[in-house]
């Protein structure tokens, strides 16, 4: 619960499929209605609205100042056993999650707090009680990920709330890391770039004449050393409008013009 008016967070794989609604379960005995406001599945979010307006919301926190070692508590139902609560810590910070989408979640959070199927679209809190995670996935025993509340997903909460979906920009690649060759990496400060393996037919990317091991340096002024950093730059602002993408083909360096389009979905 993150409103007094009944909007609630969770993962947005636990309500896809669905019908739009359903009922929920409250700690005070109460069950009532709601309906599915927004969901966007490459990050693995959904925004429910619940039928009250006197509900006590969870305050939020902020994954930015979590420390590997730090206390956390999961809530949620796994196995079907409701309200259940367990302890652990924060295992590792800045974990990559790959979503049903085909995208990646940065910065996800790892604990040992045990989590099973159920505890999904719970929250992770603090030791204060303050909710810095949403748990997503269970990766092996000992190892939960949630993904985190800091300020990016704060926005895609926000948007999703007013406006029911998230919208991207995307260029229509695959790629991956690799190594810059060495002068370039001196040049450059970094020492990697994002090598296009698939552009797709028909997209911004074929559009701009990327080509298949093209390397992928720069994108509207920003360095890119992996595909994260590609992502990151997808925002709405950039759908539509032309961005300079620099890259290496060949020993040669290019600058070519691109305008990425929406990502469906």
């Amino acid at each position: 619960m993150i409103t007094p008016d009944g909007f609630l967070l969770t993962s947005a794989h636990v309500v896809a499929g669905g019908n739009g609604g359903g009922r929920a379960s409250f700690v005070d005995g109460r069950e009532l209605g709601f309906e599915l406001v927004g969901a966007d599945p490459h990050s693995d979010l959904a925004v429910l609205r619940a039928e009250a307006d006197d509900l006590s919301p969870a305050d939020l926190g902020d994954a930015e100042r979590l420390r590997v070692g730090q206390l956390v508590v999961a809530i949620g139902n796994p196995n079907g056993f409701a309200g259940s609560v367990t302890a652990g810590v924060v295992s590792a910070l800045g974990r990559s999650l790959p979503t049903q989408s085909g995208r990646i979640v940065d910065n996800v959070i790892q604990t040992d707090a045990a989590l099973n199927p159920g505890n999904s679209g719970g929250a992770l809190a603090d030791g204060s009680g303050r909710v810095i995670g949403i748990n997503t996935a269970v990766a092996g025993v000992g190892l939960g990920l949630a993904v985190p509340v800091n300020a990016a997903t704060r926005q895609i909460v926000g948007v999703l709330m007013t406006e029911g979906r998230f919208r991207r920009a995307h260029l229509g690649i695959a790629g991956g890391a690799r190594p810059l060759p060495p002068r370039l990496a001196r040049k450059l400060g970094r020492a990697s770039g994002v090598e296009v393996v698939q552009v797709v037919e028909g997209s911004p990317a074929a559009a701009a004449g990327l080509r298949p091991e093209d390397l992928i340096v720069e994108l509207d002024g920003s360095a890119v050393a992996d595909v994260g950093d590609i992502q990151r730059l997808m925002v709405v602002e950039r759908i539509g409008a032309p961005v300079p993408v620099r890259v290496l083909r060949e020993g040669r360096e290019l600058e070519l013009s691109l305008v990425p389009a929406e990502l469906d979905g």
